[in-house]
């Protein structure tokens, strides 16, 4: 054999391993004709392969293509020449057509004609097939009787006996379905995506979304709303459509969280605003912890007041007793941090002057002042005395006004009452003396008369008078 010859061979042999196809192909061609039944497409053969005109119309009923096209089917049958489809559905008219589905793996149209003993009969290419009751859906079906008379597509899982024995399954053809667009919708799935699902149940923790294809994905209760929310039902209910973002995909577990609050506008861009130190605006008490107790001053916009803040007991955890949960009252903000997102405030008492007020100015701790205070603990060197949020004094032992072998914590119990004189401020340093609060009152008793107007004393008295105003002044 010449060369040439040998050529024309290899040629052949390639050309005709080419153009071989077999049931379940996938394959590309081009639409040589259109009738009005049949279109006839080159798949590179000595014939042209046949698909249905129907597979090649859009939902109007208008055929998609034109001659020239290329399109992409699969072999359905390779019996008296290629036959194709596009959606992989073999309407069978025969057993030799149903058999080429079997082998093929295609889906063939089918009628559910009757239920009987552990399925249905189902009539396929004027036979008789049957389907068993698992494998009519992919979930387990309560009245048997509402799939009768329905046509669905079906996936020959056994053809034996030259077609005498036909069993079907419509569950594995939607698994399969459903495998595919899961797969496309994983695709679709990844963090920062914007995507739409359906609630199909609601827990204490939060509401599953079934986001296609049998995917589904957590809307934790944190993260439905920037207010803090207990109950998910006040939010969504089984059967809601939502709009969700994408928060986190865990491969290894293919667990996905969801967000609905991500796609509301963050409280907190107004806080910058909206609130200052030192202004007093009322919150509501949403929680409760050792450290402190947590503070709703708007939807999303939490504070916290530290334990410190609160007024002393005398009891460990004695604060907590003075508040609850829910409880309405006005707080003072003693400190902002926009960018950690975190507030620090303090119970205001409702009937003091500060309430809803800006805070009380420096002046009403300067010294001389008289204030009132609480006990807050005792130290070697002295007792330190809680005055505001914030803000305590020290009274040095030498101005508790008691022996110096005086049992301090008999004299002063924690969380008991006090009234001290401010003696020095200095920085974040208060001075305080106990002792010297009856020598200022003395004073202030003395001065008060010494200027009445109405004080008219014979001589005797009014020499004391002049004396004590002159102590007075030097003081």
């Amino acid at each position: 054999m010449s060369d040439h010859e040998e050529d024309f061979a290899s040629l052949f042999e390639a050309s005709v391993k080419q153009r071989q196809v077999s049931r379940g192909q996938q394959v590309e061609g081009t639409i040589v004709m259109l009738g009005p039944k049949v279109a006839l497409v080159d798949v590179g053969g000595k014939g042209e392969a046949e698909i249905d005109i129907a597979e090649l119309k859009d939902d109007d009923g208008d055929v998609e293509v034109s001659i020239g096209d290329r399109i992409t089917a699969m072999v359905i049958s390779t019996s008296g020449g290629v036959v194709l489809s596009r959606k992989g559905v073999r309407n069978a008219a025969t057993l030799r057509e149903l058999e080429d589905a079997y082998q093929a793996g295609l889906a063939v149209e089918g009628k559910v004609a009757s239920a009987i003993k552990g399925g249905y009969e189902v009539r396929i290419a004027r036979e008789r097939a049957f389907c068993p009751l698992s494998q009519i859906d992919r979930v387990p079906t309560a009245d048997p009787a509402v799939h009768v008379g329905r046509t669905y597509p079906f996936k020959v899982i056994e053809y034996r006996d030259g077609g005498k024995s036909i069993v079907v399954s419509r569950r594995k053809l939607l698994e399969e379905q459903q495998h595919e667009k899961e797969e496309d919708v994983r695709k679709s799935i990844v963090p920062g995506a914007v995507v739409t699902g359906r609630v199909v149940s609601v827990r204490d923790y939060g509401a599953f979304v079934d986001l296609g294809g049998g995917i589904q994905g957590l809307v934790h209760v944190s993260e439905m709303g920037w207010s803090r929310t207990k109950n998910p039902n006040e939010i969504v209910a089984a059967g809601d459509q939502i709009t969700v973002k994408v928060l986190r995909v865990d491969e290894a577990t293919q667990k996905i969280a969801l967000g609905l609050k991500q796609l509301q506008d963050d409280p907190w861009t107004t806080v910058a605003t909206a609130y200052e130190v030192g202004q007093v605006h009322t919150g509501r008490i949403t929680r409760i912890a050792e450290f402190g107790a947590f503070v709703e001053l708007a939807p999303g916009v939490e504070a916290l007041a530290h334990a410190s803040t609160f007024p002393p007991t005398g009891q460990r955890g004695g604060w907590m007793k003075s508040i609850a949960v829910d409880t309405t009252g006005s707080f003072e903000i003693l400190s902002i941090d926009r960018q950690q997102k975190r507030i620090g405030v303090a119970m205001v008492d409702p009937a003091t002057a500060r309430a809803g007020e800006a805070a009380a100015p420096e002046g009403s701790l300067a010294p001389g002042a008289i204030v009132k205070g609480k006990v807050e603990r005792h130290e070697k060197f002295g007792v330190f005395v809680f005055l505001a949020p914030g803000r305590s004094g020290l009274i040095a032992n030498a101005e508790t006004g008691v022996d110096r072998d005086a049992d301090m914590q008999k004299a002063f119990p924690i969380g008991s009452d006090i009234e001290v004189v401010v003696l020095d401020i200095d920085g974040g340093r208060i001075r305080l003396s106990r002792k010297a609060v009856a020598e200022q009152r003395e004073r202030q008793e003395l001065r008060e008369y010494s200027e009445r107007a109405d004080a008219a004393p014979t001589s005797s008295i009014g020499s004391l008078a002049d004396t004590l105003r002159r102590a007075i002044k030097d003081r």
